[in-house]
């Protein structure tokens, strides 16, 4: 296989990388891509060095799959490109994700969606990805009716500068700010851009990617995203309410079984999931599972996971071993 990594040198590109080797896909030909100040440098794989090529000069390789980190904006321009000449791409930004025609995909939830026709996959956001695998088995079991989320979310999801500012201010050194205020010692109840709904767009990609992705427009979702000093991971409390009853000790059950999560969840001897513990590792961890006395039919949940690996790339890889495995490329 020839595949191609848009943005190589970026957190999430970097990550791709080191999935790809551990992972051991049949990777023929590396094709790793980044800006044109970027172009000739070199990336290591295997051991090997890589030199970084242009967008046009990848295009030109043919890439049975191209992985996407590069922002929006370069996945507008670049990913049709690289479709119309063959090549599968699969898009970590949020250019495609809410569009009809393209598929949003989990492979633990809906990788059977995908046909060999499908040449632009999105990658889900990395907050959505780790909360659906945890709620695609309990939807299927209880219909989950509403859902209100709060995230701590690492600030490895806004990329290098964001954690460039924190380990400065960690020194007490002043540099290029990623966020509007200090990060350190902070929480900041601002992820992405505002809407005009009075949501930012990280609140909003939760509700419009999560009804996508469990394919279910009636679940009420609302969100308030919140960016914390911490680089291990994001972190989630989701309040779920379901149509049907449950029991908690069959919900444990349920999500112990369900491939990629373990469930952390004794607080006899406090044992329940976090960044540190996340960190490096692909599973998303799902802990104080326990149910709302407020309501009827109702949980609290804590789900955290590593949102540079199940978050972006490893969901990425998994899709294009999906796609190898099916000969759909």
């Amino acid at each position: 296989m020839k595949i191609a990594v848009v943005g190589v040198t970026g957190m999430v590109g970097q990550v791709m990388l080191r999935i790809l080797e551990e992972r051991n896909l049949n990777v023929s030909t590396l094709i790793p891509v980044a800006s044109e100040k970027s172009v000739g440098n070199e990336v290591t794989f295997k051991e090997k060095q890589h030199k970084i090529v242009s967008m046009k000069q990848a295009i030109e390789m043919k890439p049975d799959i191209a992985l996407f980190s590069a922002g929006g904006s370069v996945s507008l321009e670049f990913a049709p490109q690289f479709a119309a000449v063959g090549t599968t791409v699969i898009d970590n930004s949020s250019a495609f994700r809410m569009d009809a025609e393209k598929k949003l995909i989990v492979p633990e939830i809906n990788a059977s969606q995908l046909t060999k026709d499908d040449k632009i996959i999105a990658n889900p956001n990395c907050s959505t990805i780790q909360m659906v695998a945890a709620l695609a088995p309990l939807h299927k079991k209880y219909a989950i009716k509403r859902l209100v989320i709060s995230t701590y979310q690492s600030i490895t999801g806004t990329g290098v500068k964001a954690v460039e500012q924190l380990e400065n201010e960690y020194a007490g050194k002043k540099g290029t700010m990623a966020y509007p205020y200090q990060i350190h010692k902070n929480a900041i109840p601002h992820c992405d851009v505002f809407e005009d709904n009075g949501y930012t767009k990280e609140e909003m990609k939760l509700v419009r990617e999560t009804q996508k992705i469990l394919d279910d427009r009636t679940i009420a979702v609302t969100a308030t995203a919140v960016r914390i000093p911490v680089v291990g991971g994001h972190s989630e409390s989701v309040n779920v309410e379901f149509r049907n009853t449950f029991d908690v000790s069959e919900i444990r059950k349920t999500l112990s079984e369900t491939s990629g999560i373990t469930v952390q969840d004794n607080i006899d001897v406090n044992v329940y999931p976090m960044p540190l513990l996340a960190h490096g590792k692909d599973d998303v961890f799902v802990g104080r599972i326990r149910r709302d006395h407020s309501q009827e039919n109702t949980l609290n949940m804590w789900i955290v996971s590593d949102n540079l690996r199940k978050g972006a790339a490893t969901n990425a890889v998994q899709i294009a071993q999906y796609l190898i495995d099916k000969n759909f490329v």
